[in-house]
């Protein structure tokens, strides 16, 4: 592969604290791939060969349930790590990867990790960090879950993927990538339907807008407010 301008990288939270020298080393173990729009990086069960670091473009995570239901479990953001199974002990993937745009990442071997973690303490130690971050969004999804009605956990959902890549409008925030309302849906816990509600009643107020994978947040003060508080919106 070509080599990685480092200080492309360096910044990023899974290199902090390292020194260049370091930094070299650890990408020369590396190399690049694209994937294209909608195809997969890797599927739910498949053995965790790889680990991952997006450099552009965005990653839809997605568990299958028994049942054959789909929950988005998270989305990847450019300088995010993701199919790190091997830092919790797992051999498969507990996910499918999917690209939502042309997207191009780093690939590490799996194989590599315990020698790389081994030489360079600080990767250890940044990827524990980003793993418990995510541990912390999940009981914090899961606790909305259990104890907020579905608008609340929609707008949450809204302000969590405009924190992460929201893009700066005259008027307002876009969430920066594709996204459904089948995909808010399996966010959030509930059905199509209750979301194309909610977000319709919420264009009318001119609080969002909305189009074909595309949510841009026209006054997301008032999506914080509806957030934060008990809304009777009906049953999920």
């Amino acid at each position: 592969m070509a080599k990685v301008d480092t200080s492309l990288v360096a910044h990023l939270p899974l290199f902090a604290g390292m020194t260049p020298e370091a930094l070299d080393e650890i990408l020369r173990e590396a190399r690049s791939a694209r994937y294209p729009k909608n195809s997969a990086i890797f599927e739910q069960g498949a053995d965790a060969q790889s680990f991952f670091l997006l450099l552009h473009g965005h990653v839809r995570a997605a568990k299958t349930t028994p049942a054959g239901e789909q929950i988005v479990v998270r989305y990847v953001a450019p300088g995010e790590t993701f199919g790190l199974a091997m830092a919790i002990g797992a051999a498969r993937y507990p996910a499918t990867a999917m690209a939502v745009d042309d997207s191009v990442v780093l690939i590490w071997p799996t194989s590599a990790w315990p020698r790389l973690v081994e030489r360079f303490p600080a990767l250890a130690a940044n990827t524990l960090q980003t793993v418990g971050t995510r541990l912390q969004e999940s009981h914090t999804r899961i606790l909305e879950m259990s104890t907020q009605q579905v608008e609340q956990r929609v707008a949450h959902a809204l302000l969590r993927l405009a924190k992460q890549s929201g893009k700066k409008l005259d008027h307002g925030i876009e969430i920066d990538f594709p996204i459904s309302r089948q995909d808010i849906a399996q966010m959030t816990g509930t059905t199509l339907h209750t979301v194309s509600r909610i977000l319709s009643g919420w264009e009318s107020q001119g609080l969002v807008e909305s189009g074909r994978q595309r949510i841009i947040l026209r006054e997301p003060h008032k999506i914080v407010v509806l957030a934060e508080r008990s809304v009777d919106s009906g049953a999920a």
